[in-house]
């Protein structure tokens, strides 16, 4: 479940994905991803998405659902009137939809975006780091399953910023070795025993 970087629709979207169809593949991953979209829009359609609400015969039953988002709510904080408690209660709403279900959640850090230079600024900064703190305090407080901390891969010393070769030319993008990265970074912490 996620935006830009999740669908495949979109350059540079969802690979991540296809790297984890490619180790573990007698497992399904699907993507629910859609450009552009702020975490109240996924939450407004997880349910249907992921759940198959209204029932439907043909949505398969998920073990788990990776949560990637945040990053258009804080590029709307003034446009949309996203702040920081907003973003947490979507997300929130998200990880107990699921868990009610028997999902397990995975919830992925917001990526660095520093190198968005349209958008960002210090008080997005600031906002970024803040969600994502509370994003993986998550695990501890059960309010996840797993965090991936998508910075701890996508970095080269600035935490801001995507590293050159894992960025598209935007800067908030991955690129091919990003998603490849990411995809590693669920394997090993989420994924290990996957089929």
């Amino acid at each position: 479940m996620g935006d830009s970087l999740t669908d495949f629709r979109s350059p540079g979207g969802g690979k991540y994905l296809t790297y984890l169809s490619e180790r573990c593949p007698r497992s399904r991953f699907d993507s629910y991803g859609k450009g552009g979209q702020m975490v109240n829009q996924m939450r407004a359609r997880f349910a249907r998405d992921i759940l198959g609400d209204p029932p439907d015969a043909s949505k398969p039953k998920y073990t788990h659902v990776i949560v990637f988002g945040g990053v258009n709510d804080i590029c709307s904080d003034e446009t949309a009137k996203r702040t920081n408690d907003k973003i947490k209660a979507d997300l929130s709403a998200m990880y107990d939809t699921a868990h009610r279900a028997g999902i397990q959640v995975v919830a992925i850090t917001i990526a660095p975006w520093g190198g968005f230079k349209k958008y960002f600024n210090p008080r997005r900064s600031a906002s970024t780091l803040t969600v994502n703190q509370w994003i993986q305090s998550q695990a501890q407080q059960g309010g996840v399953d797993f965090v991936v901390d998508s910075g701890r891969s996508l970095t080269c010393g600035d935490p801001e910023r995507l590293c050159k070769p894992d960025a598209q030319k935007d800067g908030l993008h991955l690129s091919g070795p990003g998603h490849r990265k990411l995809g590693e970074a669920l394997f090993d912490q989420v994924f290990k025993d996957c089929e």
